[in-house]
């Protein structure tokens, strides 16, 4: 059977929306506490979106960088800074897909860590879902039903329906008054200064690294391949995206940006299954960037985020599901080990306790095997 590239309905769009969850909340954070501009903000990723998905054919989340955005906006950056952060990576991901390191580090990595990984990531999103589910208990439990009800909805998809009645609550409890008017704007070339690169990788790059490799390229190469098994997409592929929209995009106001395991559960759970979704995506984001970047702060505050962290919660539990492939026998030891690891301390840690772990149970079994011959 042959697999459409692309599709253009309700259920893509839906799926387009499932991403916005971890997007909305950092991209918000950059503009209102960091001063990027929101046009040149949600334009790029829209640019970025809409590439992504003629290039590849299916749904491909493009998210921001975490641990950059949590540290710049918690240390409140400049817009240089995060500029330049994103430049950093870029120059990063290309000598990684340049050198075929990815393509070592993809081949060292065991499918079990790559899976403790994955179901941390469900744990962690699931966490976050909780807190903000917590600011609307009845909300966010209703939300969570409508997508069990709804969520294979050719008409009504449930990610489509949840958004038309957080904007319904907006306008009902009279905060559109509170939003500035829409208005024209485009964006603007932006520079940073080079002094900055080094700053801004010992303040956040080089603790974003680990985590790029393992959700946003081993995680998202292999959930792709689970969820379309004749796509090959592979890690040096994504390295090499990630290399590039980050060496140019933040020279017009976009920032750091990867793909992300989290965000393609998401989409798919959603109803995404072609690069329709990626265009859809990015058309909105256009949209908002071009006619709507001095209303969007204002939109998304009076969200409700219990929606949200209904949506959040169920790609969470739905992400944990992937821990359950692995073998029980010696593969879900470094799997319980990495997700351990990753929830006391961080991924990165997590995913070198999952590999030494494996790697030693491998030494020992081997070691055993030639006593024994």
């Amino acid at each position: 059977m042959r697999i459409k590239s692309f599709e253009f309905n309700l259920r893509e769009l839906a799926g387009s929306m499932g991403d916005f969850g971890t997007l909305l909340p950092l991209a918000i954070g950059y503009i209102a506490v960091c001063g990027l501009e929101p046009s040149g903000l949600l334009i790029m990723i829209g640019l970025a979106n809409i590439i992504s998905g003629l290039v590849y054919k299916l749904p491909m989340p493009i998210e921001p960088m975490k641990v950059i955005a949590v540290v710049a906006i918690a240390q409140q950056w400049t817009p240089s800074m995060v500029y330049a952060s994103g430049f950093a990576m870029g120059i990063f991901w290309l000598i990684f897909a340049l050198t075929g390191l990815i393509k070592w580090i993809e081949k060292f990595t065991p499918k079990s860590v790559i899976h403790g990984i994955q179901a941390s990531l469900g744990v962690l999103l699931a966490i976050e879902a909780f807190n903000m589910i917590s600011t609307g208990w009845a909300l966010g439990i209703i939300s969570i039903f409508i997508v069990f009800i709804l969520k294979n909805s050719r008409y009504a998809p449930a990610a489509i329906v949840l958004m038309l009645i957080g904007f319904g609550m907006i306008y009902f409890e009279g905060n559109f008054q509170n939003i500035h008017a829409p208005s024209f704007t485009i964006p603007r070339f932006t520079t940073f200064n080079f002094n900055e690169l080094w700053n801004v990788l010992f303040l956040a790059g080089f603790a974003q690294i680990p985590l790029t490799i393992t959700n946003a390229t081993l995680a998202t190469s292999t959930m792709i391949s689970h969820y379309w098994p004749e796509k090959n997409v592979s890690a040096q592929h994504l390295s090499w995206n990630q290399g590039i929209m980050n060496t140019i995009l933040p020279f017009f106001g976009g920032m750091p940006l990867c793909h992300g395991a989290g965000g393609l559960a998401s989409q798919y759970y959603f109803g995404a299954r072609t690069g329709g979704a990626n265009i859809f995506e990015g058309l909105i984001e256009i949209c908002l960037g071009l006619f709507f970047s001095a209303s969007i702060v204002g939109i998304f505050t009076y969200f409700p985020m219990a929606i949200i962290g209904g949506m959040m919660f169920l790609v969470g539990i739905e992400l944990t599901k992937f821990a359950w492939s692995a073998k029980f026998d010696v593969d879900i030891i470094p799997l319980i080990i990495t997700v351990i690891a990753s929830l006391l301390t961080n991924m990165a840690i997590g995913f070198i306790s999952g590999v030494i772990i494996h790697y030693t149970i491998k030494f020992f079994n081997e070691t055993n095997k030639r006593i024994e011959q």
